[in-house]
């Protein structure tokens, strides 16, 4: 959890700086739209319930932050079920691969699918469904991950551990593509939105979550490593006496 929360601020560095531009210019889109849409309609602004200020400041660091250390716990149980037993890896190489894996699960394919989305995209009426459509993609991408790594460690007593790596790569792949084939695409980006600003928003929020995995991984090894050895001294200790 501490190496999550050491992520977390990463991550919300890079937020903050690279983020909140697109964000800040998509509600700007909005507005412009809505009034375009409602030509010379005046209306009153709906009281906010939290400020562009706090959602951009206090609001979007509390969220990182909780997000990053209760990932950073998963891991540790993963790492603690993995470790020694996906191949004579060292902490380090261990919370890196498991970091990696956790990227590419987690973020990378569900959002290769249903990419993120800045304000002023999709419908309210849609959400329920755009939500459990998202999640059912992580679903099957862990999934399909878990199914990999056990045809992986199957074949490595014939195929050797390169050639089976390789093997539960193309078992996730195509597990992958076929779950994409199968579940419903969703397109509600409105005809006038930039382009650009589409493109920048979502290549930034993949880059935050892999700020934040890569900070993970690269964090939670050196930590657990230290928890090892004391715990080996420890045992050497007990040995002696």
């Amino acid at each position: 959890m501490l190496a999550g929360f050491l992520a977390g601020l990463l991550a919300f560095g890079v937020a903050r700086i690279l983020g909140e531009p697109s964000v800040d210019r998509a509600i700007a889109f909005e507005e412009q739209a809505h009034k375009a849409a409602h030509p010379g309609h005046q209306h009153e602004d709906e009281p906010e319930l939290v400020s562009r200020a706090v959602q951009r400041g206090m609001g979007l660091f509390t969220g990182v932050v909780v997000y990053a250390t209760a990932f950073g716990g998963l891991l540790a149980l993963v790492f603690a079920f993995a470790y020694g037993r996906i191949g004579n890896l060292s902490p380090r190489a261990t919370s890196a691969l498991l970091a990696a894996a956790a990227f590419v699960a987690l973020v990378l394919v569900p959002d290769i699918k249903y990419p993120p989305n800045p304000p002023a995209i999709g419908e309210a009426e849609t959400i329920g469904r755009r939500t459990a459509l998202f999640v059912a993609m992580i679903a099957v991408s862990l999934a399909a991950m878990l199914v990999a790594l056990a045809a992986r460690r199957r074949l490595i007593a014939r195929l050797g551990v390169w050639n089976a790596s390789l093997a539960g790569g193309g078992v996730f792949m195509v597990l992958v593509i076929v779950a994409m084939l199968l579940l419903p695409g969703i397109d509600e980006v409105p005809a006038q939105f930039p382009a650009g600003l589409l493109w920048r928003f979502r290549i930034t929020s993949i880059g935050i979550e892999a700020a934040l995995w890569t900070a993970i991984g690269l964090a939670f090894g050196p930590l657990a490593e230290a928890v090892l050895r004391s715990e080996q001294r420890g045992q050497w200790s007990r040995q002696r006496v």
